[in-house]
């Protein structure tokens, strides 16, 4: 192709690994930040896993290294991931989202099944021959992309200057059904995360304004509907009064969050040293390697440290921008800002829950908490970033 590139899986030469990371093609295109930034949370989350769980015999054993290992594993399979997802390509993956739908709405039904299990309190996992999947997480990409194809398909065909009232309702109604799935779990925290990527997607695609604001008004009725018809269960009313009144229990639902805010603040400007916080070594902080795992960084590598980790997100966050804005076609802006979405917020609310600014809603740290479903995940969307990126023009 004169004056362009050559992409395995994009092209005449689809299949062909040996090139790609060509000079010419893949590894020029690559945005080293975006993947940087996300290695270097997740090298530091290994660091942070190891401190957290170093100690807890009921989880590591006789080997301490235990959880790190697991942890390096996952972030492997999750870069393997997503060099997979950068050579299939967002937009082959395109055509393969009915299939992809399918499968995730089945996978969080299983969940309803004697299949599903029950941990930290979430009913959000299944169990197969030893293995726990927690299929909300992949549930967040399948969203994102059916929704994107819905709602640019006949912009991207030049058919239209943005999505009409009857796309944006089917868009609408392929989201609702696995988000109501997971609303029976019951796993709240995956249901906020799931509903602002939707209002992101919403967003990015042109939409008429009204729908967002209905989407805004519809989620607040929803909330209030969910209280008042008692869907909640006890662990995640008690969650929201200790948010309301941290004072309420703080030697019961509210201690949590109160050990959080403990450790966190006392890091001080460098923090005690990694392995050395007395909240981490004692396990004051309940799954500190994974919900809570901000609170090792506070804690044992200080304001810096934890600093650091933010800054980290936010060059994620940045470059996302920065590829949804240089795409030149809607399908891959809409991805790309459901993924801006869905990690703002995650991070956000992980953060938020740690310092005592948002409700406890059991939410993973991308790239840095413990969890192979989470880490498998956050990867794939870097993976469809990536694609994103790799396919824009060269004029772009």
């Amino acid at each position: 192709m004169a004056g362009g590139f050559s992409v395995p899986g994009y092209g005449p030469e689809r299949g062909s690994w040996a090139k790609l990371f060509a000079r010419d093609s893949v590894a020029r295109r690559l945005d080293w930040p975006l993947l940087l930034a996300a290695v270097a949370l997740s090298l530091i989350g290994s660091a942070l896993v190891w401190s957290a769980t170093r100690n807890r015999t009921e989880l590591v054993g006789d080997d301490p290294y235990s959880y790190l290992f697991k942890h390096v594993l996952n972030v492997g399979i999750g870069l393997a991931l997503m060099v997979g997802t950068v050579w299939l390509g967002h937009r082959t993956l395109r055509t393969a989202v009915p299939i992809l739908y399918g499968v995730s709405v089945f996978l969080v039904l299983l969940v309803l099944t004697p299949l599903g299990a029950t941990i930290n309190g979430a009913h959000a996992w299944i169990n197969v021959a030893g293995l726990s999947l927690q299929p909300s997480e992949f549930v967040k990409i399948t969203i994102i992309l059916g929704m994107a194809m819905l709602l640019a398909a006949r912009v991207d065909a030049g058919d239209r200057e943005h999505p009409d009232h009857r796309t944006v309702v089917q868009a609408l109604g392929l989201a609702a059904v696995p988000i109501l799935i997971t609303m029976l779990m019951p796993d709240l925290g995956s249901v906020m995360v799931m509903a602002m990527i939707v209002l992101g997607v919403l967003l990015a695609s042109g939409a008429s304004n009204r729908w967002v604001f209905g989407l805004l008004g519809a989620g607040a009725a929803g909330a209030v509907a969910v209280w008042q018809l008692g869907l909640l269960d006890d662990y995640q009313i008690a969650r929201f009064a200790a948010f309301a009144n941290p004072a309420l229990d703080p030697a019961g639902v509210g201690y949590n969050t109160n050990q959080a805010r403990i450790a966190i603040g006392s890091g001080g400007l460098t923090g005690a040293g990694l392995g050395n916080g007395s909240q981490t070594t004692g396990q004051f902080v309940p799954e500190q390697q994974t919900d809570f795992i901000f609170t090792v960084a506070g804690e044992e590598l200080g304001f810096i440290g934890a600093g650091l980790i933010l800054v980290l997100l936010g060059v994620v966050l940045w470059r996302a921008c920065r590829i949804a804005r240089e795409t030149t076609e809607l399908y891959g802006t809409i991805v790309a800002a459901g993924i801006i979405a869905w990690f703002a917020f995650q991070s956000f609310e992980n953060v938020g829950m740690t310092l005592g600014i948002m409700p406890v809603a059991g939410l993973p740290l991308p790239f840095v908490s413990y969890g192979g479903t989470s880490m498998f995940a956050v990867w794939i969307a870097i993976g469809l970033l990536q694609s994103i990126r790799v396919q824009r023009p060269m004029s772009a």
